[in-house]
């Protein structure tokens, strides 16, 4: 099954300041503030939900086509997919916008003043993703968080074009009202969210946990620490447990490594329990890894990890599908 990523393509650029934003607020001019902070460190990282979970696909040997808009400052960014596994085809070139930025300065207490510049993501709408999908023989279309417009028009797309489809609202939960989120889920074959994002999305869509389940073919949701779990209409659920030995680093795109990891196995034809596994396997490696396409899916790795989290023989399952 080919899989088509569509979502945010966007750089992240990182700073570390040392002191706090706190000491350099004058509380009563609040209303008039003009400051300047000298950062000691800036780390540009590559990321973007789709962009992350493309990675991930390919890594895993999968060939996922990466569907968004990006600027002409794109190249090195493309060089790095193209390298890993993804095709990049998809991919369009805004004549007069930059790619999406993400830029954060963090302090020393851990607080955060950050601003993201849509860019070229905001033309996302342009693209048809139905004739992508037809002329690349994609079986499923990841409707990641992205321009609004564009995860609207191409689940509607899709949908009329009876292309399977995969939900996922991640970042976009907090600014998608009830009724654009009622459109984005009816009909997925997956939904994707992590336990604070299934709560936003019953509460905003007023639906019950049973009333999500009447509209779409599987609804899985990361669980942190506690693994993962996938509910499906009239099954029992499939909860699985966690990689226990993780090591908390940087959490940056590791439910963007899970969906790649599912989905990689699930592309392979392998059970859900062996789908979830493999996404535990690829997000704790992001979870031990500062920045969300630094880590090394390799083999050897990913079996390793698979043997001391659930045993030789998922390993083995695993390992037969592995890319060499």
């Amino acid at each position: 099954m080919r899989i088509a990523v569509t979502g945010s393509i966007a750089t992240d650029h990182l700073m570390t300041f040392g002191g706090k934003f706190t000491d350099t607020l004058i509380a009563d001019k609040l209303d008039k503030i003009s400051v300047s902070y000298l950062v000691g460190e800036l780390q540009i990282r590559r990321g973007g939900v789709a962009g992350n979970i493309a990675f991930g696909l390919g890594c895993l040997g999968q060939n996922p086509l990466l569907v968004g808009s990006v600027g002409a400052d794109f190249a090195q960014y493309r060089q790095w997919l193209d390298e890993h596994g993804v095709d990049t085809s998809g991919v369009r070139t805004s004549a007069t916008q930059h790619t999406a930025r993400f830029t954060a300065t963090n302090d020393t207490e851990g607080n955060q003043i950050a601003s993201f510049y849509p860019g070229a993501m905001s033309e996302d709408g342009e693209i048809d993703i139905v004739a992508l999908a037809q002329t690349h023989g994609v079986g499923l279309v990841v409707i990641g968080a992205g321009d609004p417009g564009a995860m609207q028009r191409y689940t509607a797309d899709c949908r009329a074009a009876g292309i399977a489809f995969a939900a996922d609202f991640s970042q976009q939960v907090a600014f998608l009202d009830g009724d654009a989120m009622r459109t984005l889920v009816e009909g997925a074959t997956y939904l994707f969210s992590n336990e604070y994002e299934e709560a936003v999305i019953e509460s905003k869509t007023g639906w019950s946990s049973a009333d999500v389940l009447e509209r779409v073919g599987s609804r899985v949701v990361t669980l942190g620490g506690n693994g993962a779990k996938l509910e499906r209409k009239g099954e029992e659920t499939v909860l699985v447990g966690p990689v226990k030995d993780a090591r908390l680093v940087e959490p940056t795109g590791t439910g963007d490594a899970f969906r790649s990891g599912f989905l990689a196995a699930t592309a392979w034809g392998l059970p859900v329990e062996r789908a979830i596994q493999l996404g535990n396997l690829m997000a704790v490696q992001v979870l031990e890894t500062v920045g969300p396409q630094e880590y090394q899916p390799t083999p050897k790795v990913i079996t390793e990890r698979a043997t001391a989290a659930y045993g030789e023989a998922v390993a083995a399952e695993l390992a037969a599908y592995l890319p060499a």
